[in-house]
């Protein structure tokens, strides 16, 4: 998933009552695919994961590390991660039987663009 943001500039001034639009809006399709990654992140256990993997200090945990912070059970863990992977917040690599996640840079990035 890749999504363009422009930089908002202000508009020229308006000689209207009302001060100049921004531009650079998001375009319907960025849109859509940025309410996705919001709403998978609006589930709390979703939003913890992510707030602990980044916290990490190469951004990378095995599943089974997020079981005693969290209060979950693996199952539970598991179904977290990978919506989160599916929506493209997070990569996966398997080691042996266990499987390691870490955050997509450039999609966290892109997440941290559009809130500012």
């Amino acid at each position: 998933m890749y999504v363009n943001i422009e930089v908002m500039k202000l508009s020229n001034a308006v000689t209207s009552c009302c001060s100049g639009l921004l531009t650079g809006h998001l375009k319907n399709d960025d849109a859509i695919i940025l309410a996705a990654m919001f709403r998978v992140l609006g589930e709390p256990a979703r939003l913890q994961m992510l707030s602990l993997i980044a916290a990490q200090p190469n951004q990378e945990v095995c599943a089974c590390e997020l079981v005693e912070p969290l209060g979950l059970s693996q199952p539970t863990i598991s179904h977290h991660l990978k919506v989160m992977y599916e929506a493209g917040l997070l990569e996966k690599e398997r080691r042996g039987t266990w499987i390691y996640y870490r955050i997509v840079p450039k999609q966290l990035e892109l997440l941290r663009k559009v809130l500012s």
